[in-house]
């Protein structure tokens, strides 16, 4: 199934614009620890002749504790960042996607342009905004991640549920999943939204979210910490059994 934006056809500039891609494999329960190892296999992926500029291999939750509760073994992601459309495009014949195909029982794939980003993944800004407007058609995606100061993580989990609930309360995100290259610690959410209002709207208005600005501000919580935000230009497959409706 595809429910892509409903935006007009893409220039050949914004062809050559960066991509940044999520795919998000679905696996039964037989198949957890083929995909355990095609999480690590990761790392010789990386070492070819058509390696991304960055990527992560990553594993899912439902983003409302942060802790192992959250934790999803059925769903596994992979993010990574290709210098046009035509090289993330190029990747889906690679054989660890393909090897995840033959895993996994649905897929879900998103194709983005950076829009904006402020900090660092693994010491490195890995996205690279080119002169898209905020104003343009397509829906935005945000992707929020921090690695977490050990000494602080009680109190950062004692902080998260709240500003979950606030999120799924309000005008929130049409699609959201916890993301994390470990279980506790190195922490972050993907997220689709109607617009950068709507972002804006929960970020600065709502009072959970505030606070928990505020805190982290006072406090230094976060070792390190990263917030993009992308143009969804594609949305193929499924999660859960379900399309990701962008309409």
């Amino acid at each position: 199934m595809v429910r892509a934006d409903p935006s007009p056809t893409p220039s050949d500039e914004e062809q050559m614009t960066q991509r940044a891609v999520l795919h998000v494999w679905g696996v039964n329960t037989s198949m957890v620890p083929p995909a355990l190892g095609l999480t690590g296999a990761w790392q010789l992926a990386r070492l070819g002749p058509t390696a991304p500029s960055f990527g992560k291999a990553l594993g899912t939750g439902s983003g409302r504790t942060f802790t192992m509760r959250d934790a999803d073994p059925h769903h596994w992601g992979l993010l990574t960042v290709w210098s046009d459309a035509a090289a993330a495009a190029e990747f889906e014949k690679h054989w660890l996607v393909r090897s995840w195909r033959r895993c996994a029982y649905e897929q879900l794939r998103l194709e983005m342009r950076p829009i904006s980003t402020r900090g660092q993944w693994s010491k490195v800004s890995p996205f690279q905004p080119g002169s898209a407007s905020r104003h343009d058609t397509h829906r935005v995606a945000a992707i929020t991640r921090a690695r977490i100061r050990p000494r602080y993580w009680r109190t950062f989990a004692r902080s998260v549920p709240q500003v979950s609930t606030d999120a799924h309360a309000m005008n929130g995100p049409m699609f959201s999943l916890g993301i994390g290259e470990a279980p506790i610690g190195l922490q972050g959410t993907f997220s689709i939204w109607q617009s950068h209002a709507d972002i804006d709207a929960f970020a600065y208005q709502r009072t959970a979210h505030r606070e928990v600005i505020a805190r982290t501000q006072e406090t230094g919580w976060y070792a390190e910490e990263l917030f993009a935000r992308f143009a969804v230009l594609a949305c193929e497959g499924t999660y859960n059994g379900a399309a990701v409706e962008l309409s």
